[in-house]
């Protein structure tokens, strides 16, 4: 079975942006990319698509041998959207999404299940970090706040059949100083 990851990512410059109050520019910078080539790494052998609007992203995804999606509407759900439609252009048949700021991904093969979708919950159980699904299974993501609610609530509408994957380390993603916190205690 032909597996892709597909991952949305925001300008280097820009990203990591809530913990300015705890890291200066270049330190965010710095983990926006040692994040991101984690989550990428993870995958390993797998195609790669990073979906960005910005040149810093897309020449970085292009040196690691990554596909660059552009996606001209703004949006997570949007550039989520135009990842999966390229690799499933390209022939994949189960997709992978997954946040650029999980600093513990290691694996996500136990997340590709036959003829239903895994969801991974943030730590507290409210955001999304890791979409698993049969390409045959998409359905239109709703990030946000309480995306983990809404996914259950969008795949159960559907008919989908779904396993909520709680990973200790897809769990922790890095958006406060409490995350920052709580990824040193663990590492």
């Amino acid at each position: 079975m032909r597996v892709a990851l597909v991952v949305p990512m925001k300008s280097f410059n820009v990203a990591k942006g809530r913990l300015s109050d705890v890291l200066d520019t270049n330190e965010r910078q710095q983990l926006a990319r040692d994040c991101a080539r984690v989550v990428l790494g993870a995958a390993g052998n797998w195609p790669k698509y990073v979906v960005c609007d910005a040149d810093d992203v897309a020449n970085w995804a292009k040196e690691i041998g990554a596909h660059v999606v552009s996606c001209p509407t703004p949006g997570l759900d949007e550039a989520v959207a135009a990842g999966i439609t390229a690799a499933i252009t390209d022939g994949a048949q189960h997709i992978v999404v997954a946040h650029a700021d999980l600093p513990l991904a290691h694996t996500y093969q136990h997340l590709v299940l036959d003829a239903q979708v895994a969801l991974v919950p943030d730590r507290h159980m409210d955001g999304t970090n890791v979409l698993s699904f049969p390409a045959d299974m998409r359905f239109a993501t709703a990030y946000g706040p309480q995306s983990f609610m809404r996914h259950q609530e969008i795949l159960t509408t559907l008919g989908h059949r779904y396993v909520v994957v709680n990973d200790n380390e897809l769990s922790l993603d890095l958006d406060t100083a409490d995350d920052l916190t709580e990824l040193r205690k663990r590492t």
